[in-house]
């Protein structure tokens, strides 16, 4: 772990799992089917299920292919936050939230390139790994415990729609409505 990592990780206190299940259900609760933040919290879900499938990996091919895949699904997500959401987020009275929202989406992102560049089976590419987990789950905390929940609350209903239909639009713009979940088999089993 680099020196800088460290200091990130020791000044950067981790919520507990109970909080984050907190922050999510209460996130849940006031999401409407469909709706813009039902999309964003069903994007954490998988991208926290795709770090799972990276850890849980054994071979480097294997660790490569879902790492690529939680990478172009993880910029995706992140490039609709920053298109759509964050920038309603400054248009509600939350410019902080969202300037640190962008801060810590661009620090994601240069650590997600860097290990693009590692052995997926070393230990710095595990440490490093860790280091932007434990980074994506305080970012996605803030987010479902304050910062969107207050976006929801003060947002009208129109830009509520508007935020919905941009936010999918940018998503699937870079990903091709991509999933990470493997319905391939499923879709091809089924004829479609």
């Amino acid at each position: 772990m680099l020196i800088v990592d460290k200091f990130i990780a020791a000044v950067t206190p981790m919520e507990s799992e109970k909080d984050r299940a907190d922050a999510r259900a209460k996130a849940f609760a006031a999401a409407e089917p469909g709706d813009w933040l039902s999309l964003v919290l069903n994007h954490h879900l998988e991208l926290e299920d795709a770090l799972a499938a990276i850890e849980e990996l054994s071979t480097p091919g294997e660790r490569r292919d879902a790492f690529k895949e939680f990478s172009i699904f993880l910029v995706g997500h992140a490039i609709a936050e920053e298109g759509v959401i964050y920038p309603a987020l400054a248009a509600h009275s939350e410019a902080g939230h969202a300037n640190m929202a962008y801060s810590e989406q661009a620090a994601v992102k240069i650590e997600m390139a860097v290990l693009e560049q590692l052995d997926p089976l070393s230990e710095e590419f595990e440490d490093k790994l860790e280091a932007v987990k434990g980074a994506l789950l305080h970012h996605m905390y803030e987010e479902e415990s304050d910062w969107f929940l207050a976006l929801k609350k003060n947002a009208t209903p129109a830009d509520q729609e508007l935020m919905t239909n941009r936010y999918a639009e940018e998503f699937d713009r870079y990903t091709g409505d991509m999933e990470l979940t493997d319905d391939e088999d499923e879709d091809e089993e089924d004829g479609r």
